[in-house]
């Protein structure tokens, strides 16, 4: 069984090889430095034995063919253990004073005399192949032919003298003990703060409590151990909260009335309620346990090309089924991390009671525009009859008629507007969608209203290119301006500019302003002007024969586009709508 090294043991012995690697380094370049040095110092001394020689034998006169009593009475003032080899410059030995020159072979080619004659002199430590002992060699070549090569003998003796200096040895090993010393004394401060943390880990790896007193080290490490403890409580803190809130959110979804499912970005359930599984077994044809198997259903396959999207627009998509009597909304929504939610909610009472509504709306506008119709067609006739009777008695009696006939107009028109917003907001599926050319909508809209603006001597300018089409409800587009048009006509005063400017387009979007010089209304009012049956002063839209609905029924339009509307007055006067439509709505 292999025991695991601590790591108090892993430091010291790391750090034990780098210092004693360090100091052998030491040792042994210091050792080299010393004996270099000596070996350089007794090559001068060498030197200058052989420096004596040979001034002594110029001083002399002697030649070539040296006098071995002179040579050898000037040695007598040197090292007795000293060498003395006089060598002429073909390798010739002329003298040497301990062995005979006439046996001894050429030395030419001897490492120091090879060293010499490169550069003027050289040494060497070797045995000597003529007597077979170690010497320390020293040559040096003069100009009178020779070299003179001083020798001594590399004994026990002289290797001490070379390699000696035990003193600085004894210091660095003193020196590696006092580091170990000291790595043991900071490595058991060190350990022990890390031997604390492990112990804290231990301890909850065991599920035991933290003592209240439990303190770490006075250190950096023990300060850091503290932070990790801290961030440690606050992280069991969080997770107790996260997993109240979990289990909030899963009871949560356990009592929704929906169904409701996570999946992960390869699809894969994450988790469902009862519900979901419940609805999804109506949806489909053939009943399952596998939530995933609705991904492989020809009917999700909207919703599965949703999911394969890779630059998608939009994080949300839904989609509605009927089955079994039943109608569902399936609404997918995505995630930043690509996991997705599905829900499925049961809308059949709900849509019930929308077409419950719808159908009343549709009812009481019917039983009321056939009398209204009546109403309005006979005061109609009897104007008609009544104005070619010039009596002026009869006056009072216009004066009434005049005044029904104007309220069946606006309550005609209150009906229908009505009738459009309930469209807008509970059928919205009933308008049909085309492409739609605005110039040729807002030529149309201007011939309509060509009467009016000529009675107030109003212009109508229009600024859109003939290529600006959009994939949309006629209807309601024409809505959208005429209701705009008519409340400049009615509000904006007489003579005036009533314009309309395609300003601006992208590849999704058409950037519109529509706008008036008119008197524009107070700020206050802004806010509130798309509300329905908001009224900026008493009187006005009864005064006008509006219904009150008309900028209610702009903003739903817009919002049917999936665009957007906003208004403000302009500083030069009159009112100011900017309005954004996508070029498609699908």
């Amino acid at each position: 069984m292999n025991r695991k090294i601590s790591f108090k043991r892993r430091i010291i012995i790391y750090f034990s090889v780098i210092i004693a690697v360090f100091t052998v380094g030491i040792i042994l370049f210091e050792q080299n430095q010393i004996k270099k040095e000596r070996t350089n110092s007794l090559e001068r001394t060498l030197e200058n034995n052989a420096d004596i020689i040979y001034k002594y034998l110029k001083s002399n006169n002697i030649s070539i063919d040296v006098n071995d009593d002179l040579v050898d009475r000037q040695l007598q003032y040197m090292q007795p253990e000293l060498r003395l080899t006089i060598i002429d410059w073909q390798g010739k030995v002329i003298y040497d004073n301990l062995l005979d020159e006439q046996t001894m072979e050429n030395h030419l080619k001897r490492p120091e005399i090879q060293k010499t004659i490169t550069f003027g002199e050289g040494s060497n430590i070797r045995l000597s192949d003529s007597n077979d002992i170690k010497y320390l060699y020293y040559a040096k070549k003069y100009d009178e032919g020779v070299f003179i090569r001083m020798a001594l003998p590399y004994d026990m003796q002289l290797q001490s003298f070379i390699n000696s200096e035990n003193s600085f040895v004894y210091f660095i090993i003193l020196f590696f003990i006092v580091c170990v010393l000291m790595m043991l004394y900071f490595t058991n401060r060190f350990t022990k703060s890390i031997r604390e943390l492990r112990e804290f880990s231990l301890s909850l790896k065991k599920g035991k409590p933290i003592p209240a007193d439990f303190k770490f080290t006075d250190d950096e490490v023990g300060e850091v151990s503290a932070d990790i403890v801290e961030n440690y409580n606050l992280l069991q803190e969080n997770r107790l909260k996260l997993a109240a809130e979990r289990e909030k959110l899963l009871q949560h979804f356990q009592l929704s009335e929906e169904g409701i499912a996570i999946f992960s970005e390869n699809k894969k359930k994450i988790y469902t309620n009862s519900h979901f599984l419940q609805y999804l077994n109506i949806i489909l044809d053939k009943p399952t346990l596998e939530v995933e198997q609705l991904f492989s259903e020809t009917s999700f396959a909207d919703i599965v090309d949703f999911l394969n999207q890779k630059n998608r627009k939009n994080n949300m998509y839904s989609k509605r089924f009927d089955k079994s009597g039943k109608q569902f909304n399936v609404r997918v929504i995505i995630f930043e991390d690509n996991n997705f939610e599905l829900y499925i909610s049961d809308i059949t009472k709900s849509e019930k009671t929308r077409l419950l509504k719808q159908e009343m709306t549709n009812n009481i506008a019917h039983e009321l525009r056939t009398p209204v119709t009546s109403i309005r067609g006979y005061l109609e006739t009897i104007l008609s009859l009544h104005k070619n009777n010039e009596e002026e008695e009869n006056g009072r009696i216009q004066n009434f008629l005049d005044r029904a006939y104007a309220q069946t107009i606006r309550l005609s028109e209150l009906i229908q507007d009505i009738s459009m917003l309930t469209k807008i907001e509970e059928a919205a599926d009933r308008f049909e969608l085309e492409s739609v050319n605005i110039k040729e909508l807002l030529t149309e809209l201007k011939s309509d209203l060509s009467v009016e603006l000529k009675e107030k001597q109003d212009k109508f300018l229009i600024d859109v290119a003939d290529s600006v089409v959009i994939n949309g409800s006629r209807t309601l587009l024409y809505s959208i301006f005429r209701n705009l048009t008519e409340n400049s006509i009615s509000y904006g005063g007489d003579s005036i500019d009533i314009n309309i400017r395609c300003y601006n387009e992208n590849d999704d979007a058409y950037y519109f302003e529509y706008y008036d010089t008119g008197v524009g209304i107070e700020e206050k009012h802004l806010p509130r002007i798309f509300e329905r049956f908001y009224r900026i002063n008493e009187g006005r839209t009864r005064n006008s024969g509006g219904s009150g609905l008309g900028l209610s029924i702009v903003k739903n339009a817009v919002l049917f586009h999936k665009g957007s509307i906003i208004a403000k007055n302009r500083p030069e006067g009159g009112l100011y709508f900017l309005i954004t439509f996508p070029k498609s709505i699908n």
